[in-house]
This record gives structure tokens, C-alpha cells and sequence, in this order.
């Protein structure tokens, strides 16, 4: 179909150019002046190319303007695409004519070291470096490699409700706010249980979009508002729902590889063991995965008294934090699902596994180089009386639970499900330092601006 809007010629697609004119519309990254020649890096967004303007082949007022040019100035360029096997993209751009949209002045992030504090509080233009353009680069290619996967595996996208009258995971962790007349509702944990009465629907779905937890942490893996993608399978069971996880994080990395070296080669990332990321990942149970830790000695941490105290051996019944995962995850290349952890530690909706009902049939993905859970998923319990047992152990209110004890009471059906976090993928594929660096606009406990 042809387009109604006007066609740019993009970096991106330079290689299709070779020896034609183009006009190139984008942000001075750097220039650098060398008597009648002036280099321009040149942005647009697909990526970064060398501009040369040559005093002998433009008018005085062209050169003139291309001396003016500051870091940022925003810029409109006509020029015949050259090979130039030194460039990093193998072409230069030979300047022909050359317009200015606005000159930039004192723009505040320099080639100069800057602080992490400063380049957060200039989170807004931050995004234009090398580094934040690659990692978002490779964010868009994670949320469509998922997109793909699911909507090529017979899924249906739906949409969970951002605001709700109870909690998913506990209540611990929500943001609260007064809903008109009707009391409080609360930002989303989760798209999951929402999910679950769709997948009764439709078979297979999965549900897209942002999660808010009111967690005080902050460590390197924590937000307060995340992205998450989070598959509900009809007649799935936990096996099931631990070889769709495989699938789609094979999928999601060797999509990656297959279309952002660029970007992985940008931020120094050694693909070798991003190219190990094949199906089958490893597996323990909770049971192996602790007598591991015990073996190795690895110990349970624990504040007493504002103090943190190391229990040793690691005692059973305990969840895994950080110490504990990037541990376990030393032994292996490629991403571990630790299976069928203690009821206690687990959400209300995980089913009992029916040959030790002091687990529940839950799995974890834990992702190598330190990248910790990015998988968290679980048979759901599909007896209406088990599910009420657990709902009021938990204190929960009933009345808030009804619509999804009806899922239970009408035509239930073994099910399971998973979700996957964005920014915790992004950050391991990309081997960003820090979880902050792989949203465009992050929300911690301690940052809500800009």
C-alpha cells in the first residue's frame, strides 16, 4: 500500500543508497573541523553516520552553517551516499547542501564523565547516547520477538485491567487510590488473574503492559513500575508451561542476535554466551536446588537487628534471594527453572502438587551472568475449595475473589501460566549494569522525575 506520509531516507538503510543522493534528517552527535573539511556525526534514530561537508563543493552560506553546528543542533542534509570501507557502517555521506532546524546551546551532557545522579536527572536527553539508544534499540526487539512468538503460536493479545478492587500477589506491595464512590482500587501487581478468565475464552492468550509494585528496594533489579508479558494456557500443565518458557526465551535472544549485533557490538556485549541460549535449559527441583546450596555452603542472609546474619545450612522452606540465585547459576551456561518450590513462599493460586502437598507446582527461570528471575510462572489451583482454603488463609477478602472463584465453578479446566519481565530480560541480554538504564523513563522508590 502506498504511503500517505512523506518518505525520509534513514542510516539504517544506507547500503540500498550507494551512489544516490538522499536527504538525511537528524542531531549533530559530534563535529570536528579540519580546515576546509568539517566532519559531522550525524544521528537520525536507525543509528549514526559520518557526514563530510567540503568547502569546495558547497556555497559559502552551506559551510558557513555547518561551522555553526553545536552538539544537538537538529539539522536537514542532502548528500550522495559513498563506500568508505573505514567508516563503522562502511558509507560516508558527501554534503551537497545543508539546512539548520534549531542550533543547540550549552547542552548539558558532555563528552565528559557525568554522574549517574546527573544523567537520571537528564534522563530526557540521556536517551540520545550511543549506549541508552543501543539498549532501547534492543527493548523494541525483545517486545516484538515476544509479540511474534505468541501471535505465531495461536495466542490472542488481551488486556487486563490496570485498575483493581484486590491484589495478586498480596497486598504488601500496592499502590492505593480512592476510586470515586466505590472505595479504594489499586494499581495492577499483575495481568495474570484477568488472564485466566480470558485464556477460558480463548485457549491461549497473553496479556501485555505495566505492573506497579510499592516494593522499598533498591537493588539493580527492582522498579516500581515494569513491564511484564504474561501467557495463560488452557489445559496446560506445569510441564507445559515450563517448555513454553524454554521456547520463548530462545526465541527472544536468538531474535536478538539475529537482528541487533549492532547494537549488542555498541555495548560491548559478548554474544558468545548469548549464542548458547538454546533449548533445553537446565532444570532442578527446589529440593535439588537447596541441597546444592548446602553442599556448596551457601548460606541463608538474614537482617536481625538491622544486621545481617548468615544461617547456615540453608534451611528448607526459604525463598532464593540474589546471594542465593547467582550462585546456583554459577554452574551453568544457559537459563535454570527451578521447579516446585514450598507452598509457603509461593502466591495463593499455585496449585498443590498432588504427590507432596507442601509444594506447589511453581517454577522460576533464572537467567545466567548474574541476570536473576526472569521467569516466574505456575500451575494454577483449578479446585474452587482448595482455591477458597488458600484465599482464607491468606486473609484475603472472599467478596473480592468471587468472580474468580466462578472460573472455578464454571466449566474449570487444569491451566497454567507465566510472566516474564521486560526489563529484567533487556537487562541480561544487553548486560546493562543496572535496571534503570533499560526503560526510557524508569520509577524507583527514590526517583519519580522527569
Amino acid at each position: 500500500m502506498e504511503s500517505r506520509y512523506k518518505q525520509y531516507n534513514y542510516i539504517e538503510n544506507l547500503a540500498q543508497y550507494e551512489g544516490k543522493e538522499i536527504v538525511l534528517n537528524g542531531w549533530v552527535a559530534d563535529k570536528t573541523e579540519k580546515g576546509k573539511l568539517i566532519f559531522i556525526q550525524l544521528r537520525d534514530g536507525t543509528g549514526t553516520n559520518q557526514c563530510v561537508v567540503f568547502k569546495g563543493n558547497v556555497s559559502e552560506s552551506v559551510f558557513e552553517n555547518a561551522k555553526k553546528l553545536t552538539q544537538e543542533s537538529s539539522v536537514r542534509i542532502v548528500g550522495q551516499v559513498r563506500k568508505d570501507d573505514r567508516a563503522q557502517s562502511g558509507y560516508e555521506i558527501d554534503v551537497n547542501d545543508l539546512s539548520i532546524y534549531q542550533l543547540s546551546q550549552n547542552y548539558p551532557i558532555t563528552p565528559k564523565e557525568h554522574g549517574d545522579a546527573f544523567l537520571m536527572a537528564h534522563r530526557h536527553l540521556w536517551l540520545r547516547s550511543s549506549r541508552q539508544h543501543a539498549i532501547m534499540r534492543v527493548r523494541a526487539s525483545v517486545i516484538k520477538a515476544i509479540k511474534d512468538f505468541f501471535d505465531g503460536n495461536g495466542f490472542k493479545q488481551v488486556d487486563s485491567p490496570m485498575l483493581t478492587p484486590s491484589a495478586c500477589e498480596g497486598t504488601s506491595t500496592l499502590f492505593e487510590t480512592k476510586y470515586f464512590d466505590l472505595g479504594s482500587a489499586y494499581l495492577s501487581q499483575s495481568g495474570q488473574l484477568y488472564a485466566e478468565a480470558s485464556a477460558l475464552a480463548l485457549g491461549k492468550v497473553y496479556t501485555f503492559g505495566p505492573a506497579f509494585r510499592a516494593e522499598l528496594s533498591k537493588t539493580r533489579k527492582h522498579l516500581t513500575e515494569f513491564w511484564m508479558v504474561e501467557p495463560e494456557m488452557a489445559f496446560f500443565d506445569l510441564q507445559d508451561d515450563m517448555d513454553l518458557a524454554e521456547d520463548m526465551v530462545e526465541y527472544i535472544v536468538q531474535y536478538v542476535l539475529k537482528n541487533n549485533l549492532r547494537e549488542l557490538n555498541t555495548l560491548e556485549r559478548d554474544i558468545t554466551k548469548l549464542e548458547k541460549i538454546r533449548r533445553p535449559f537446565y532444570r532442578l527441583s527446589y529440593d535439588e536446588a537447596v541441597d546444592w546450596l548446602q553442599k556448596n555452603d551457601i548460606p541463608l542472609i538474614r537482617k536481625v537487628d538491622n544486621q545481617e546474619v548468615e544461617i547456615r545450612p540453608f534451611p528448607w522452606g526459604e525463598d532464593f534471594g540474589a546471594p542465593q540465585e547467582e550462585a546456583l547459576m554459577e554452574q551453568f551456561d544457559k537459563p535454570c527453572i527451578i521447579h516446585r518450590y514450598p507452598a509457603s513462599v509461593k502466591a495463593f493460586y499455585m496449585k498443590r502438587d498432588p504427590n507432596n502437598p507442601e509444594v506447589v507446582l511453581a517454577m522460576d527461570m533464572l537467567a545466567t551472568e548474574k541476570g536473576g528471575e526472569i521467569i516466574g510462572g505456575s500451575q494454577r489451583e483449578d479446585d474452587e475449595n482448595l482455591l477458597l482454603e488458600r484465599i482464607r488463609h491468606e486473609n484475603l477478602p472472599e467478596d473480592d475473589y468471587q468472580w474468580y472463584l466462578d472460573l472455578r465453578r464454571y466449566g474449570s479446566v487444569p491451566h497454567s501460566g507465566f510472566g516474564l519481565g521486560i526489563e529484567r530480560t533487556v537487562k541480561w541480554i544487553t548486560g546493562a549494569a543496572h535496571i534503570r538504564e533499560v526503560i526510557p523513563f524508569p520509577r524507583m522508590i527514590n526517583k519519580i522525575y522527569p
